[in-house]
């Protein structure tokens, strides 16, 4: 049965993204990061992926490139006039509007006996959570401090105290992941 994997980067104030919502300074060397053992098991490992609208518009309409060449289940309210390229017979988008835990099921669903990689943005992260739906959540804690911007969590947020053992640990020039079990 497909693991549910959420993560994403952080500065070491606990900021997502800046204050305009930009995510450049959490990920300087895209290429570099592609090329981390991390990254490379993740996407050996990933099944489907599953993100948010905002997310989703990152790609800037182009996922021809794109590292999960697998089917993306997208949360959003409505789905696009026109989809992204980048389609192929590996990598499909599907756009949910009834909710996370919809889009996850279809998401395991589509992996099979892969993990279900949720890659943000941090509303959707955070929806799984307190749905109960991660069972792994990947904090890559960048050398970075933003001072403003978005958190993946803040006091308005319903996550509840946990003790969440730490699954694996790993250290890269500049981040250090944390992978804790949520379930």
């Amino acid at each position: 049965m497909a693991r549910v994997i959420a993560g994403m980067s952080m500065s070491l104030d606990g900021f997502v993204s800046d204050r305009n919502g930009e995510v450049g300074l959490l990920y300087p060397d895209m290429e570099a990061m592609r090329q981390t053992e991390g990254l490379q098991e993740a996407i050996r490992s990933t099944g489907a992926v599953a993100m948010g609208r905002r997310s989703y518009e990152m790609g800037n309409d182009d996922y021809a490139g794109y590292e999960f060449q697998v089917p993306i289940f997208v949360l959003t309210h409505r789905a696009p006039e026109q989809v992204a390229k980048g389609e192929n017979d590996k990598l499909t988008f599907t756009f949910v509007t009834e909710g996370i835990k919809r889009v996850i099921d279809q998401a395991k669903a589509a992996a099979g006996d892969k993990d279900v990689t949720v890659v943000g943005g941090a509303s959707t992260i955070h929806q799984c959570i307190e749905a109960g739906l991660v069972d792994e959540l990947h904090i890559d804690l960048r050398s970075v401090l933003l001072g403003d911007g978005r958190r993946l969590f803040d006091r308005r947020n319903r996550v509840g105290r946990r003790d969440a053992p730490a699954v694996s640990r790993e250290e890269m020039r500049g981040t250090a992941r944390l992978g804790i079990e949520m379930g």
